[in-house]
């Protein structure tokens, strides 16, 4: 490990020796290590273990992550390096011990982020979601954003590679085809950390201390809480603590399954085919 930094000569590490490293996950071409220095510092590195890299994932990562530490440096690590290849950030102490009120706070985070607003919906940069460049062009239509840059794109992923049963892409392309009359056309361009799921969801002795990896861009605020419903994260009151402080749309229940059919196809291009079961699912309430 230390040879590998003394490569990209960070001076955060010159003369230090590492006493303990730790590896956190091990995905998507990607190693995450947490590492202790013989000053007692602690560091969090990410470094790619692909030879090739088509999309520095890692670099828009970093990017995004100082994008969000400059708006909530109190919610999000500091990077002190970045290149295509490896990233240091600062470690947040966590424990995953989160108290019985936790989604209250969450609630109260999440629509922090959500106020932040834009013209139009997208990014200034492609940002990665488990290592997948999301591409993040600027449009004025939130249907045509969704539909070409979010659901159609990792549809199409799939099908270039490993199609999923014929009936669940006639269903999803149905979807696609219909879907300015399935989802709201005009909703705020709010800023969504955009891939919210548990494990970036960092708590500690009960306090929510930090989120990480985000895939953030300028979305529909309810697709964000979409993928917390798919994911059983939360209960029926987050839905009344996040209401105070941004309104739910009263048909949100009637169309959210749309925006987790997103994550669900995400899951399964990245992670399992198992997740075809809960794609059929979603895919049967529009068809």
């Amino acid at each position: 490990m230390i040879e590998l930094l003394n490569k990209y000569n960070i001076e955060l590490f010159n003369n230090k020796k590492i006493i303990k490293d730790t590896t956190l996950s091990n995905s998507f071409g990607c190693c995450c290590k947490k590492i202790i220095l013989d000053d007692q510092k602690i560091y969090v590195i990410k470094f790619t273990l692909e030879k090739k890299i088509k999309y520095p994932a890692l670099f828009y990562e970093a990017k995004s992550i100082e994008f969000m530490y400059k708006k909530f440096p109190d919610l999000f690590p500091r990077i002190y390096f970045k290149n295509k290849n490896i990233i240091i950030l600062e470690y947040i102490k966590n424990n995953g011990k989160k108290n019985d009120d936790y989604e209250k706070e969450l609630a109260l985070k999440i629509s922090q982020i959500h106020k932040v607003n834009n013209e139009k919906f997208g990014f200034n940069f492609d940002t990665p979601i488990g290592g997948l460049r999301q591409i993040s062009d600027f449009n004025h239509s939130w249907v045509e954003f969704y539909g070409n840059n979010r659901l159609g794109m990792i549809f199409n992923e799939i099908n270039k590679t490993e199609p999923m049963p014929k009936e669940i892409n006639i269903g999803i392309e149905k979807i696609l085809k219909n879907l300015k009359n399935l989802i709201p056309n005009h909703p705020t361009p709010s800023l969504i950390h955009g891939d919210l799921w548990e494990g970036n969801i960092l708590y500690n002795d009960g306090k929510l201390v930090a989120l990480i990896d985000p895939g953030i861009h300028f979305a529909h605020n309810e697709m964000e809480i979409s993928y917390l419903k798919w994911f059983k994260f939360i209960s029926n009151s987050f839905y009344d603590y996040y209401s105070e402080f941004i309104k739910i749309d009263k048909n949100f229940f009637n169309y959210s399954e749309i925006y987790e059919l997103y994550y669900s196809l995400l899951n399964v291009h990245l992670w399992s085919r198992e997740y075809i079961k809960d794609t059929a699912k979603l895919v049967k309430k529009f068809n």
